[in-house]
């Protein structure tokens, strides 16, 4: 199991574009058409499985909201942060 980060670590180590929202870290990522955020999403999704560590997912029209958290740690561990890095490199 992953250790949940201290408040201090999960600043600092957080990824720009992330904000953090109480124990979740969340980003929106924004699209020209509303099938191109679905399509972000699946990707995201496959990502995630791989992983096996699954945020949750917004879809909107022309942004699709990612959040990030630890449920059986109650809250943010360095789970969260790879993930949140992964889906930076990827998209």
């Amino acid at each position: 199991m992953a250790q949940r980060l201290s408040d201090d670590e999960v600043d600092s180590k957080l990824s720009g574009g992330w904000e953090r929202e109480g124990d979740e870290i969340v980003r929106v990522y924004e699209f020209d058409s509303y099938l191109d955020g679905v399509e972000f999403a699946t990707e995201v999704g496959e990502v995630a499985e791989e992983e096996f560590h699954h945020p949750e997912i917004i879809i909107r029209y022309e942004e699709v909201e990612v959040r990030l958290t630890s449920h059986e740690e109650g809250g943010i561990t360095e789970k969260d942060l790879r993930l949140a890095d992964l889906f930076d490199d990827e998209f």
